[in-house]
């Protein structure tokens, strides 16, 4: 399946009420602030009624790509912006998201590409702008720059704050909590404590063969990468990009003495990984961390059966918000 279906089965459209959706139509609040001079887009989800009652921050960071937060479909329609529903953690939360940098906020449908990444119209790459700072330390100063922004509103209170990311947004998020003192949760969904480039060699090996040997190509790409680890050049990801989220999470995560929850599919490349990373807080005896696995699952929580076929109709992600929610509740 292309990345393109599974975006529009990941992300649910929503109604609009027959106008061209905007933020503020589907009940977001649009915010900026800026990072070095650079233009910094956020949305925030609160419950009505409740926008200006002082709550905790929870952020949520997203995976990878140069995707808009608000992807518009036939001018009626936009997907949702978060993956899981959020009524239940507006009660307690006001939720954020932060846009990719210099990547619109909100876009339509037929300007982006078949995987539904916004490419630079004259060059068909992804924009210069944000292939310039698309690697991990610009994303955790920026969202620290972020939170420093948001807690500075009367309506946002100091006293919790709640950091959660998926895929490459797990990693973002597990480096903030270790170098920030006021994150005070993590939740750190399909990540890979071993890093991206383990991430890249396990799902080589589960599609090769004889012949093909995938992981040796992957090998390859990783000596160029560690050769030149600052380099900006390429089409897609950069070697500065690829180096910096192949560092371990492993080492921001065992820094960390706040409550974490690791979730993640069975059926997810990066499931042994986790696996090990859980044997190994057992045996440091670390009661900071819980884990959550879903069987059979895969990156996006989807099911996989035993032939390897995934089940796209099968939307788990609410579960997995509702699990969240549930483990926050206990940590009070």
């Amino acid at each position: 399946m292309t990345n393109r279906v599974l975006v529009i089965l990941l992300i649910l459209s929503i109604r609009a009420h027959g106008q061209q959706p905007t933020p503020q139509s589907l009940g977001f609040r649009h915010l900026t602030t800026t990072y070095k001079n650079d233009q910094v887009d956020l949305l925030v989800k609160s419950k009505k009624g409740d926008e200006l009652i002082p709550k905790p921050l929870f952020l949520f960071i997203q995976g990878s790509l140069p995707r808009p937060l608000i992807i518009t479909y036939d001018t009626t329609r936009a997907y949702r912006t978060f993956p899981f529903n959020l009524d239940s953690l507006v009660l307690d939360y006001h939720v954020a998201i932060i846009s990719k940098p210099h990547i619109p906020l909100v876009t339509d449908e037929k300007e982006l590409s078949k995987d539904l990444n916004f490419i630079d119209s004259d060059t068909k790459q992804f924009p210069h702008a944000y292939q310039e700072r698309n690697y991990l330390d610009y994303y955790v100063e920026r969202n620290k720059a972020v939170i420093r922004f948001l807690q500075k509103q009367k309506w946002v209170s100091s006293e919790k704050l709640v950091v959660a990311g998926h895929s490459e947004g797990s990693t973002i998020a597990a480096k903030l909590a270790s170098t920030s003192k006021d994150v005070t949760h993590l939740i750190y969904l399909s990540g890979n404590p071993f890093g991206r480039i383990m991430s890249m060699i396990e799902r080589s090996r589960r599609n090769e063969t004889d012949s093909s040997k995938l992981a040796e190509e992957d090998f390859v790409y990783w000596k160029s990468v560690v050769k030149d680890p600052e380099g900006t050049a390429g089409s897609g990801d950069s070697n500065r990009t690829t180096y910096q989220f192949s560092i371990p999470p492993l080492d921001y995560l065992n820094k960390l003495s706040i409550p974490v929850l690791i979730g993640y599919g069975t059926s997810d490349y990066c499931s042994p990984y986790n696996d090990f990373f859980r044997v190994e807080t057992i045996r440091q005896k670390k009661d900071n961390f819980t884990f959550y696995t879903y069987i059979g699952l895969d990156h996006n929580f989807f099911h996989v059966d035993k032939n390897g076929n995934t089940n796209y109709e099968m939307y788990n992600w609410d579960k997995v918000g509702a699990d969240v929610y549930r483990w926050l509740l206990n940590q009070d």
